[in-house]
């Protein structure tokens, strides 16, 4: 199939942008299903291998999926089209937000009709993970690889960058036989001379700012923009992999935001649609507003957006090219096969604890493990009557995500108001 037209790109990942509710899980089935299923712009086998990729790049993965999407259609310009579509409706309602949120404290109107969307998000969840696990894993290697992986980081807590370094060298010795061929619409390798550009252009687009700063003397705004670009660096796993350190960070050593303030950035961050470490960006708001007021505020989570989302640009256009060179080498192939089925596993353990935080209001750690435990007397069930409904709607009768989201919506608000 011809790449798609830019009418159509913008209006698919628009909407993927818009409907990109519930965290990296979700975020990935919706994509499967806009991407694969329903139009042929990726086949599976080159969105599994992206989207492993994608888990070994530091930064939200799913952004980095969407970006690599439109890259593979329409070169770099397709690139920075899907990927600031799906980060600049959450930025934008993360913003309006935060301003009210400043301004007016908790809003729980907005989180009580979220608890709708949540519950239809456990639903669509559920949905993809079945339709990738049967198309990602094949044979007892690859169901092993994504139990092991789901109980490592469930269970144990392990580290995720080690759980997908561990898979991925399992699965180049246990290569055999040669790779899949190289799709025809692969692109050439990227020459030393590309790679070198690359860096130095979204390097430089991602230091300049802060290169701006250090000249003003910013103090302020340069100390946060280094903490953000840092932890575009660091966030191998997606923004729940650090969010102990960035709480510890803002909180504790720089003194920010308060504790419960760091809560509810955390849980508007999941009610919105967009990657979660936008919540980095609801974070710099609060941060700049109690410096300046609104002025400050705004350039505070420019600044945070851009030094967090600039790096995804780059690691993208810097690896996306290799992709399929490293796919038509055999112990590379296995390696990317093997992280693939891990992957299944990672996006297994999102969704249980997402579907746990619906569902309990108290969830805490076994004193042993790191195994979220439930209090069992916090279960929610107003959250489980809406779950049970999502997938009568979405299961049962077949109704889209979106109209079933809308009518989950609606009823949370109905009931908040009653």
């Amino acid at each position: 199939m011809s790449a798609p037209n830019w009418s159509e790109m913008t209006r698919i990942f628009g909407r993927i942008g818009l409907l990109s509710f519930g965290g990296p899980a979700a975020q990935i089935a919706l994509m499967h299903r806009e991407l694969v299923e329903e139009r042929p712009w990726l086949d599976e086998d080159s969105y599994l291998r992206a989207l492993s990729l994608c888990m070994l790049l530091p930064g939200p993965e799913a952004m980095q999926l969407a970006t690599y999407a439109g890259w593979r259609m329409r070169g770099v310009a397709g690139g920075l089209l899907a990927g600031l579509l799906f980060v600049v409706p959450g930025a934008i309602v993360i913003a309006v937000l935060a301003l009210g949120y400043a301004y007016f404290g908790q809003l729980p109107l907005v989180q009580a009709a979220f608890l709708g969307i949540k519950a239809a998000v456990i639903v669509v969840v559920f949905q993809a993970l079945s339709k990738v696990a049967g198309k990602a894993l094949h044979g007892v290697q690859g169901w092993a690889l994504a139990l092991l992986s789901f109980l490592a980081l469930f269970v144990f807590g392990l580290p995720f960058p080690l759980i997908i370094l561990a898979a991925g060298l399992w699965g180049m010795i246990a290569a055999r036989g040669t790779a899949s061929p190289v799709s025809n619409n692969a692109h050439t390798p990227a020459r030393a001379v590309h790679s070198l550009r690359t860096i130095a252009i979204w390097g430089g687009l991602w230091a300049a700012p802060l290169a701006a700063l250090w000249a003003l003397d910013d103090q302020f705004l340069l100390q946060l923009g280094l903490f953000f670009s840092k932890l575009a660096v660091v966030t191998f796993g997606g923004a729940y992999a650090v969010l102990a350190y960035m709480t510890q960070t803002v909180v504790q050593d720089f003194g920010w935001i308060t504790t419960g303030q760091m809560i509810d950035a955390l849980g508007l961050a999941e009610t919105t649609p967009g990657p979660l470490i936008l919540v980095t960006e609801f974070v710099a708001l609060l941060a700049g507003f109690a410096q300046t007021g609104v002025t400050g505020a705004i350039t505070a989570g420019l600044l945070a957006l851009w030094v967090t989302f600039t790096p995804c640009f780059l690691w993208i256009f810097l690896a996306g090219p290799y992709l399929e060179q490293i796919s038509a080498q055999p112990r590379l192939a296995g390696a990317l096969r093997a992280i693939t089925a891990a992957v299944v596993g990672v996006i297994a353990n999102l969704s249980v604890w997402f579907a746990l935080h619906v569902l309990f209001d108290q969830v805490h750690g076994s004193a042993a493990l790191a195994l979220p435990i439930p209090e069992w007397s916090s279960f929610n069930g107003l959250a489980a009557t809406f779950t049970i409904a999502a997938a009568v709607l979405m299961l049962g009768l077949k109704r889209g995500f979106v109209l079933s989201m809308t009518l989950l919506a609606l009823a949370a608000l109905v009931f908040a108001l009653l």
